[in-house]
């Protein structure tokens, strides 16, 4: 064994940490736990009979092409049908502006690939995806954090963020944002800040990733159209993923963005993995060929929709006054504050004692801040565990309370 593997480990290697909600994860598995940490979809919504007949289906119709490698951008057919349904929603864009990839989080792990160097800038916002937050570290970035308001990115913030940076000469590589049900807040950006956010991003001349996973799953309120739509212009990159609108097992994403951006994530992709399994994008493909996939999205939609609705009445029944949450209109968390003395984790340590779990606030943070802020997932569990599992974490909080 070598003497002393961190003499040889890389810089980025040594920066790495381990997914704070995946060890959380790992303290909840006792049966008694409510866990609300992880962003886990129901297993209600998987359609397993449909699954195997489909894949009897594509290993004697095309099993030869299916259990061989596949090419790099994905498989045509997949391709083809994310594109149309794009176009039906009044998205310009073709199979050239799409690349299939193992999952949106390795989309997340390209894009940095691509475009940061070691001390490179990139805006995100206060709060966002840890999955996010880690990538760009991964590969050396300098994350500046925009404070979200109930509108999501502050344009102000950003903009004063973005001025700073001119005067000392800089410019960061990208802006990233989740401007729909965002994770962890589960605020929805109105179309008239998606603009502000691109005219801002234009004046700068500086890229936006637009971080959809959740768009599909709106329960109320009015669809806004995608930054991407708005900008129209290849200025913005968009991410998307089968995890949270048909099964996360089949780890299946894709990136929409300029055909020269395309290019460079498909040699980026090439040294990482080759191709995405070609037997699960077609199996993912026949689902959509045989209309399976709308009618199974409107019973997750209708699911979700009634455990947030348990969720949300269960905090304004048990909740003690001073503590604030969200209400969001579609996806599968919402975020909680508490008041400025309380600390997530302190309460973290009660929570587990009354056997309920949620992740803390500070991990979506990049500059630490969040310390008395908590996001709560809503699609895993039952209505019925919902209201019991807010029920107890009202009583931890009630523990604290001063």
């Amino acid at each position: 064994m070598i003497t002393d593997l961190n003499e040889i480990f890389s810089d980025s290697a040594k920066g790495m940490k381990r997914s704070a909600i995946r060890e959380i994860l790992k303290l909840t598995q006792r049966p008694e736990i409510i866990s609300f940490a992880g962003g886990l979809p129901s297993p209600e919504s998987f359609p397993i009979e449909q699954l195997k007949e489909i894949s009897v289906e594509v290993l004697e119709n095309d099993g030869v092409k299916a259990l061989q490698y596949g090419t790099t951008e994905g498989d045509n057919r997949l391709r083809e049908i994310l594109v149309e349904r794009y176009q039906k929603q009044g998205i310009q864009l073709n199979c050239n502006n799409l690349i299939i990839t193992t999952s949106s989080q390795q989309g997340l792990d390209l894009i940095p690939k691509i475009f940061i160097n070691p001390g490179d800038k990139v805006i995100c916002g206060l709060p966002s995806y840890l999955g996010g937050i880690s990538a760009f570290h991964t590969y050396g970035a300098e994350l500046i954090g925009i404070k979200l308001d109930e509108q999501g990115m502050n344009a102000d913030l950003l903009e004063k963020a973005l001025a700073e940076l001119k005067a000392k000469g800089e410019k960061p590589k990208f802006i990233y944002t989740i401007p729909d049900f965002q994770n962890p807040a589960g605020i929805t950006m109105p179309e008239s800040r998606r603009l502000k956010i691109i005219e801002i991003a234009r004046k700068y001349d500086v890229l936006i990733v637009e971080d959809s996973p959740y768009r599909e799953l709106r329960f109320n309120g009015t669809p806004q159209r995608t930054i991407y739509e708005l900008e129209g212009n290849g200025q913005v990159i968009m991410l998307g993923t089968m995890s949270k609108i048909f099964v996360p097992g089949f780890r299946l994403g894709w990136v929409v963005a300029h055909e020269d951006i395309i290019d460079k994530l498909v040699t980026a992709k090439q040294s990482t993995d080759l191709c995405t399994s070609a037997f699960l994008q077609k199996i993912t493909a026949k689902y959509f060929d045989k209309g399976y996939f709308e009618k199974n999205l409107q019973f997750i939609i209708s699911s979700y929709r009634d455990k947030r609705d348990a969720m949300i009445a269960a905090l304004h029944k048990y909740m003690p006054k001073g503590v604030k949450w969200t209400e969001p209109e579609g996806g599968l968390f919402l975020f909680v504050t508490l008041p400025e003395y309380m600390d997530a984790e302190e309460l973290f340590k009660i929570a587990i004692q009354e056997n309920v779990a949620f992740v803390l606030g500070n991990v979506f943070h990049c500059d630490g801040s969040g310390k008395n802020t908590l996001r709560m997932n809503f699609s895993f569990m039952s209505k019925e565990m919902n209201e019991e599992g807010v029920k107890r974490l009202a009583n931890a909080i009630k523990k604290m309370i001063k």
